[in-house]
């Protein structure tokens, strides 16, 4: 039984639904190839028991999902990582932004952040006129400055493919990804008609930063059909956990190829190395849409860090004060975790390190 194997796991996520961090979590662990924990803890909302088929919200933690499809038109030779981005969409070249490459999207060196890219009711097209139409920052550095880029650049990414395939970006991922991994409850854009089947599986996420708990917004139908390719991806833990499981695997899942193993090692690489974020205020190292294990800067303030015991090789992304996902190839090990509140940067930080020790502890990894 799970609840035995992670008994301190999950007795600091009850901890947390007691004190109002959240009501509800969802986590889903593989090991060794083989799924050891895929369960749900609390509430998700109004009294409905969270469960383990709920729709979670992943946040930023979808931002791997653009940088794997890249990296499949990569491999089709539509694209290098160093091609300049004008080059595929001329009227990006603008303003300072010549330069920037690919790569500099990938890894948050592109100086871009400022832009409003608009919300649930944007055009796609009026979204990447208005980034293509900003400035550099002032001062910024090319490849050398960075700073985590919240939703600009991932737009970026999502047009490149629209451009270099012709698919829509969520049409691109729903045929290249989630259905070939059989992530058939995951979206990053959800139709009209997907969303009346659903709603009813859709969790809530709360603002428990406050002195009250706030319903937020990201379960409504507008919030749902958002295509938004840094944010917006939503669907159980597990299947974001299956995921990183076929890149665990060499990127195979089922026997089917998502992505060779050589691309696979180049996205999830060092590429950008003790650089200061001047987002998170902190050094952070980064692969090609990757967040990599930053201990070696201070594992106990790193932010969306992956726990104390996380091997130095471990990759993943996570979601605003809520969620992660991650691979650690030193353990043979997948998480997939959410939480349905956000309480605070520092406070989540905190949560998040903790549980994920917690793992690794239960777990008897621990080096």
């Amino acid at each position: 039984m799970a609840e035995s194997l992670i008994p301190t796991t999950l007795t600091l996520i009850e901890e947390g639904c007691r004190s109002g961090q959240h009501s509800g979590a969802q986590i889903y662990m593989a090991h060794q190839g083989k799924t050891i924990v895929d369960m749900a803890v609390g509430e998700s909302h109004d009294g409905i028991m969270m469960c383990p088929d709920t729709l979670f919200h992943w946040l930023s933690s979808t931002k791997p999902i653009a940088a794997v499809a890249i990296g499949q038109l990569w491999e089709r030779g539509l694209l290098a990582m160093d091609d300049l981005v004008y080059h595929h969409i001329p009227e990006f070249g603008i303003r300072g932004k010549e330069e920037i490459s690919i790569r500099h999207i990938l890894t948050h060196t592109a100086g871009i952040r400022g832009v409003d890219v608009g919300g649930f009711r944007t055009p796609w097209d009026e979204t990447i006129r208005r980034i293509c139409a900003m400035p550099v920052e002032k001062n910024w550095k090319i490849g050398k400055k960075a700073g985590y880029h919240l939703a600009s650049s991932w737009f970026i990414l999502g047009e490149l493919i629209r451009r270099l395939d012709g698919r829509p970006f969520n049409e691109y991922v729903r045929d290249e990804i989630f259905l070939p991994l059989e992530m058939f409850d995951s979206w990053i854009g959800m139709p009209q008609k997907e969303y009346d089947h659903y709603h009813h599986r859709i969790g809530r996420l709360y603002d428990t930063g406050k002195n009250e708990p706030e319903l937020t917004d990201w379960h409504t139908a507008a919030s749902c059909a958002w295509v938004a390719p840094g944010s917006h991806g939503k669907g159980p833990m597990r299947e974001l956990g299956r995921f990183y499981e076929m890149l665990l695997n060499q990127g195979e899942w089922k026997q089917r190829r998502i992505l060779s193993p050589q691309s696979i090692a180049a996205l999830t690489a060092r590429h950008r190395t003790g650089i200061f974020d001047h987002t998170f205020q902190h050094m952070i190292d980064w692969g090609l849409g990757f967040i990599i294990n930053s201990n070696l800067y201070g594992a106990e303030t790193v932010p969306y860090g992956y726990g104390l015991h996380s091997s130095n090789r471990c990759f993943g992304h996570s979601g605003r004060q809520s969620s992660t996902a991650f691979a650690d190839p030193e353990h043979d090990l997948v998480v997939a975790l959410a939480f349905n509140g956000t309480p605070g940067e520092r406070a989540h930080n905190r949560r998040i390190r903790d549980v994920l020790t917690a793992i690794y502890e239960d777990l008897g990894l621990v080096d």
